[in-house]
């Protein structure tokens, strides 16, 4: 394999990492209640009383627990659907219900939300389950997320289990981002900036991978567990990432790596706590579930509306999660002797008892994203038996919502950066002449416009051997390219390269490859079959190449380029992102490509193809066509 020397430089490629989130069945019910209107959870049979008033003084400590997860260095309140709370619904005869929302999220608003929840609870630990950084808007990510881990300290944190997105730019980073120190990337001119103040001091809580190892020896990366000790009570917290991180994530970031079963790595830790005299044990996991979706209102069939439940209605609400959820076969098979699960990676709230393989109870939680919400789980710590008493534990999302007070430590961080980002994202691209917008499903204006930025990149180009076909994975697509925007004060149409990152976040290598004629109609039969079976990924293409995807796959006959049908037997030069070529989103076709060949990164590509199209118009969706 060659690589060629990208323009910029970094320490390590940024994976792309689209998280597809899963379909959503029923499970337990929860305990948990409305920060705004608590409901009580109906009665469980055979469930001991809550204890009231302790039975000897002094035995029994309170604990708060608040928790968060998949923050991803949203410093600024997010916008769009990713700054909002659903509520709930208004439903009218033969139309489709209308959520009611929330503004919520911003790290000023959490702050003061975390303040606010401490309040009266001298007991208090803040925790969170990974993705804290990584996939993080312009403001973090033009610094490495050194912003965010500042902001991470500023609020509080103690203790996190680490996710996939920590890993985007390699274990080693990672460390960093725990320990501290700085890396030499050029001061800025390459539109990343280590330490603009001059130090990075890491970060102040314990960063947890008690399943990510070097491959071929027992230790972990960083920590497996960390012990608390909060007012008499005594707690340990095993923090773990998703077994599957290496699907997710580009290979570079976690090579040289092991990830271990989620259940065993966790389960071998008890009885080291144990030997230790802690007995009360939460687990902080990256990996996640789906609610069940609501059934609202009916069409003209009669057939109900499938909507996302209300950030409370799991499971407080009558809600449930669904059968497939990923976390649910490890809640049920860690070990009794854990006491809850903080759980994050699908973005999505939730708070449910799972029974354990004792038959118990046992709270499983997660806070949404982007910082929308936040877990508080109250519970009792018993000093007679150094454990947490299960029956106790009870757990309510809150919203972080944006009528709060701002925290002015947080408003001054990001004032801060704000300035010393500015010179790298009011930079003026290039300009469009409308709206290039993505969607969800299909081939998209601006799937296209990347694409082809991709497929004019020179820095992929190797013994003469120039792409001739791009491929795009919808779910590196992450916001529009709006014809309005004027965040730096630039005339309407001009993008920037603030906006441009907003697009494309995750800076990925492009890969050139050789693949066959029957490759490329295996990657594109796998765009609904496989892993993407129940959820299609339809990829972007450049310009020349057409298809007809039908329900199985592409018709047979129909893929060509520049009007001529592909032979199956032929080999074809094409290009992508470093995620899609080690087969990532469920396209291992990828990985069978021949003569790999690392360039530049997709961000700048996508700016020198803005630059060099300039005023660019979207173009027809004509690539990809329905069977017909």
């Amino acid at each position: 394999m060659s690589i060629s020397t990208p323009k910029r430089r970094l320490t390590g490629a940024l994976a792309s990492a689209a998280v597809a989130l899963g379909a959503l069945a029923p499970v337990a019910l929860g305990a948990s209640t409305a920060d705004a209107a608590p409901v009580a959870a109906p009665d469980k049979p055979g469930k001991p009383a809550k204890p009231g008033k302790p039975d000897k003084p002094g035995r029994y400590v309170p604990v708060q627990l608040l928790s968060f997860n998949d923050f991803h260095g949203n410093l600024e309140p997010p916008s769009g659907s990713s700054g909002r709370n659903t509520t709930g619904y208004t439903v009218a005869d033969g139309k489709a219900p209308v959520a009611q929302t929330t503004d919520a999220g911003g790290a000023e608003y959490l702050a003061t939300k975390l303040a606010q929840a401490r309040r009266g609870h001298p007991n208090s630990l803040t925790v969170a389950a990974g993705d804290l950084i990584g996939a993080s808007p312009l403001l973090s990510a033009a610094f490495h997320d050194e912003p965010s881990v500042e902001s991470l300290n500023q609020l509080g944190l103690d203790v996190s289990a680490v996710g996939n997105h920590e890993f985007d730019e390699g274990y080693q980073e990672l460390q960093r981002m725990a320990r501290g120190g700085c890396l030499d990337d050029g001061d800025g001119e390459d539109n990343q900036d280590s330490c603009p103040d001059g130090t990075f001091a890491g970060a102040d809580f314990d960063y947890l991978a008690a399943n990510v190892r070097y491959a071929g020896t027992s230790e972990t990366i960083l920590p497996p567990y960390a012990v608390k000790q909060v007012g008499q009570a005594k707690i340990g917290f095993i923090g773990m990432t998703l077994e599957e991180t290496p699907d997710i994530v580009t290979a570079s970031g976690v090579a040289g790596l092991e990830f271990d079963d989620e259940v065993k790595a966790a389960n071998a830790l008890v009885p080291v706590l144990r030997k230790q005299g802690v007995n009360a044990v939460v687990v902080l996991i990256h990996q996640g579930g789906s609610p069940k979706p609501l059934q609202l209102g009916a069409d003209a069939t009669g057939k109900p509306y499938p909507v996302a439940a209300p950030y409370d209605h799991t499971c407080a609400k009558g809600g449930s999660l669904e059968d497939s959820s990923p976390i649910l076969p490890i809640a049920r098979n860690l070990d009794p002797a854990i006491d809850m699960v903080v759980s994050g990676h699908t973005h999505n709230p939730y708070v449910c008892d799972v029974q354990d393989p004792a038959g118990q109870d046992r709270l499983v939680t997660s806070a949404s994203s982007f910082g929308r919400l936040v877990t508080e789980t109250n519970l009792t710590y018993d000093k007679a038996t150094k454990d947490i008493v299960r029956a106790s534990v009870e757990g309510a999302n809150l919203q972080v919502t944006r009528d709060l007070p701002k925290d002015a430590a947080q408003s001054a961080l990001i004032a801060k950066y704000n300035e010393l980002v500015r010179p790298i994202a009011s930079k003026v691209l290039g300009s469009i002449t409308a709206d290039v917008q993505r969607t969800p499903t299909g081939e998209s204006p601006l799937g296209d416009l990347i694409a082809d930025a991709q497929l004019a990149d020179d820095s992929v180009v190797t013994g003469g051997q120039e792409p001739v076909i791009a491929f795009m994975n919808p779910g590196g697509i992450r916001t529009d390219l709006s014809y309005a925007n004027q965040a730096y004060g630039e005339q309407p149409g001009e993008v920037t390269y603030s906006e441009a990152f907003a697009v494309q976040p995750f800076n990925n290598f492009l890969v050139s490859m050789n693949l066959t004629g029957q490759q490329v109609y295996d990657v594109l039969t796998q765009q609904i079959t496989g892993a993407n079976a129940t959820s299609r990924k339809v990829l972007q293409v450049s310009d020349g190449f057409q298809y007809r995807l039908g329900a199985s796959g592409p018709v047979d006959g129909s893929v060509t380029l520049d009007g001529v049908p592909i032979d199956k037997g032929a080999t074809y030069r094409i290009v992508t992102n470093n995620f899609l070529a080690d087969g990532g989103d469920g396209f291992p076709a990828f990985k069978s490509g021949t003569g790999v060949y690392y360039g530049g990164l997709d961000i700048d590509a996508f700016a020198d193809y803005l630059q060099a199209s300039s005023p660019y118009a979207p173009q027809p969706q004509d690539r990809i066509l329905p069977a017909g």
